[in-house]
């Protein structure tokens, strides 16, 4: 395989770079990030549908990671049961290290074999389920070993990489291989690699709840009300779709019923 993720940057001598130089350069490689997604949008699509399908079957869906791209999925992760009020379980992280290390950044991790695929079991993992491999280079073993075991026990699996012709993609059966180019500092993942995972994990994840009827027109109506900020803005959503003109009574009708939809089905009965 081709290891573009650790060919040299195109940039030499960045020391000797000023800071308007240095963020320029930056961002004409940042550029390129959203491009090398739109070529990969149709394995993409294929992954989401799948993500989909499983989910509303009863399965659930597993991120398997190490590294940045790992944290970043612990990230999108954590929010989608309070933007969407969905049950936790739903949507998991199995991290090289554990969650419990996510900022220690443990990343001789990665080269264990035997962990990621012991953590799925723990979760009893089943063909039910759907696991997506994250891996700059796709050739991760804690990744790569997980998802050929998944292969093995007919659990389906897809991965973000961002080499061509990896492993990782040839283990998985819906590979997305995005393929970002040289890094600005050779070989700093983290830098666009991260930036197209992370792009990726929000396309996955809101493209994903929108159509497990988490979202209503462009309105987040199964928000949880954890907080001042977020109650105003159900609030101010029941306001519009329940043509109330009264902030408190809108309010205190958003209070009773816990959310804007459980709101919305109570008014219109």
């Amino acid at each position: 395989m081709t290891r573009i993720t650790e060919q040299p940057s195109l940039y030499r001598h960045l020391e000797k770079m000023s800071v308007e130089e240095l963020t320029a350069n930056i961002n004409n490689e940042d550029k390129k990030v959203a491009i090398a997604i739109e070529k990969a949008l149709p394995q993409l699509n294929k992954l989401i549908t799948a993500i989909v399908e499983q989910l509303q079957h009863g399965g659930r869906m597993f991120y398997l990671g190490a590294g940045s791209g790992g944290r970043l999925s612990v990230l999108d992760a954590i929010e989608l049961p309070t933007t969407y009020g969905i049950e936790k379980g739903i949507v998991n992280v199995i991290l090289a290290g554990g969650l419990e290390h996510l900022i220690e950044a443990p990343e001789e991790k990665e080269d264990d074999t035997e962990a990621g695929w012991n953590e799925l079991l723990k979760h009893n993992i089943s063909p039910k389920d759907i696991v997506v491999g994250i891996s700059a280079s796709g050739t991760t073993p804690f990744v790569l070993s997980a998802l050929q075991k998944c292969k093995a026990n007919n659990i389906t699996a897809g991965c973000i990489v961002s080499n061509p012709g990896s492993p990782i993609a040839g283990a998985a059966a819906i590979p997305v291989e995005v393929i970002t180019g040289p890094e600005f500092v050779t070989g700093s993942t983290r830098m666009k690699c991260g930036t197209a995972q992370k792009m990726i994990f929000d396309m996955i994840s809101t493209t994903t709840m929108i159509r497990l009827g988490r979202v209503e027109d462009n309105s987040m109506v199964n928000v949880l009300l954890i907080n001042d900020k977020i109650t105003d803005r159900a609030v101010k959503i029941l306001m519009e779709k329940a043509a109330i003109k009264n902030y408190e009574e809108a309010k205190e009708t958003l209070l009773k019923y816990g959310s804007v939809k459980k709101a919305m089905e109570a008014i219109e009965k």
